[in-house]
């Protein structure tokens, strides 16, 4: 019994939900206006306009001189029956509502005029107002959703029934099912066309996206073949003259302190280059190196020195000229940090920022520093947004972004909703820096 009351509630919320669906579907007055054919230009708008003349003119003659309302009543119904094929190139939902009320004008007052023993009249589409509405419902289905199409079909015929069978008159020719049969061919007709439409878009899009693949490929291949041959080749090489740097001393009796520090340099400067290098490989095998360098609008060029801390400051600045409030603060002992660090941490708080422009307009932002002696703390918290936040165009990899750099130096970073409404971003740099004893990192670059 409880699937039937849970069959029968969905049912019953489907029925009532209906009429707002059609009051949706068909009580609109928006544009959309038919196009001009690709080959023949606006030669179809001109055949409608045509018919549409041909409309006026028959329909007038018609309920004139059979259906005896008088050329001023006559005119008025066939003028707003070519009215709705013209409507129809720019407004079909409005065409179709104003060629189905004048068949209702039309058909009433044919109605009161009938009499036993006289002409037939074609009742209730006259031959003109049934052409009028075939075009107006080819250009209906030719533009809108197939949902949309068979529900102004299926209230044409309710209306056609109702007023042929329900009403009813005398002495007439009843064109009710002709009408319908023929309406419901143009509709389908229409739809289908619609259907091949939109389906041989789609394959110029889809056709359009598979070459923009394979040139993306194509490049991401080069790039990692170039990354693969840099890790071979010139880390080999780092590699090399760190193990070296480290074992010099050992290879001389009572080394001066002199040769021991030089040494350690060399050794230090190695490992640090392996840490850029293995930066330098990361942007290689990324798809968007261009973008993931000035992401954020930061607006520097590609073979622009790469930003530090000190310039965490004019960051600062810029964001808050672009309307959002800012405040910071450092704690810990200041240091220089190697370069890897200094460039994630910059530009972790950097897209942080940037995604609390995007995603909470009116919120207030908190940078925090924080330095150890194992490395550094970013923290980036922001208040919940004050209004609605717009649409926004980008692909959502930020995040993912600022989690590969920290963990690209062997840190973490967690991000997620804070304080209500509000979001924290945290990550921890390592700052690792090894003594001369240490044996050089075998994965710097993998």
């Amino acid at each position: 019994m409880s699937r039937l009351h849970r069959v029968a509630d969905k049912g019953g919320a489907l029925v009532r939900r209906w009429p707002r669906v059609l009051r949706d579907d068909l009580w609109t007055w928006r544009a959309d206006p038919l196009p001009p054919s690709v080959w023949l230009f606006w030669l179809p708008h001109g055949v409608v306009c045509l018919a549409a003349f041909g409309v006026l003119l028959g329909d007038a003659a018609q309920l004139d001189d059979h259906g005896g309302l008088g050329a001023g009543p006559a005119f008025l119904i066939a003028l707003a029956e070519a009215g709705a094929v013209v409507l129809a190139l720019w407004r079909p939902l409005p065409a179709w509502w104003l060629s189905v009320a004048a068949m209702l004008v039309g058909a009433m007052a044919v109605r009161a005029r009938m009499v036993p023993g006289g002409d037939e009249f074609t009742w209730p589409w006259t031959s003109a107002g049934l052409i009028a509405h075939l075009f107006v419902l080819l250009l209906l289905a030719l533009r809108v959703r197939t949902r949309v199409s068979f529900e102004a079909l299926a209230l044409t015929g309710l209306l056609t029934s109702a007023v042929q069978g329900l009403i009813g008159g005398r002495n007439y020719q009843p064109t009710g099912q002709l009408a319908v049969v023929l309406f419901a061919v143009v509709v389908v007709l229409g739809t289908a066309l619609r259907g091949r439409r939109e389906a041989r878009a789609e394959l110029g899009r889809q056709t359009t996206l598979t070459a923009e693949e394979r040139a993306r490929r194509t490049l991401l291949e080069e790039r990692s073949r170039i990354a693969r041959e840099l890790h071979d080749v010139v880390a080999h090489h780092m590699s090399v003259i760190s193990i070296q740097a480290q074992v010099a001393p050992h290879l001389v009796k009572d080394p001066p302190e002199e040769l021991k520090e030089n040494l350690a340099g060399i050794r230090q400067n190695a490992v640090e280059a392996l840490t850029e290098l293995r930066r330098v490989l990361d942007v290689l095998r990324s798809e968007h190196p261009a973008a993931d360098e000035r992401e954020g609008g930061s607006g520097t060029a590609p073979h622009a020195p790469q930003p530090t801390l000190d310039r965490l400051g004019a960051l600062v600045e810029n964001t808050r000229a672009a309307g959002l409030t800012v405040t910071t603060e450092v704690t810990g002992e200041r240091r220089p940090l190697p370069p890897g660090v200094e460039l994630s941490a910059y530009r972790i708080v950097q897209e942080a920022l940037s995604n609390v422009l995007r995603h909470a307009p009116g919120a207030t932002a908190h940078v925090t520093l924080t330095y150890d002696p194992r490395g550094l703390r970013v923290e980036v918290v922001n208040t919940g947004p004050t209004r609605e936040a717009p649409p926004s165009a980008g692909a959502g990899h930020g995040l993912l972004g600022m989690r590969e750099r920290a963990v690209m130096l062997g840190g973490r970073l967690t991000a997620g909703p804070w304080s209500g409404r509000g979001y924290k971003v945290d990550a921890h740099l390592p700052v690792f820096a090894p003594h001369a004893s240490e044996p050089p990192p075998q994965d710097g670059i993998a």
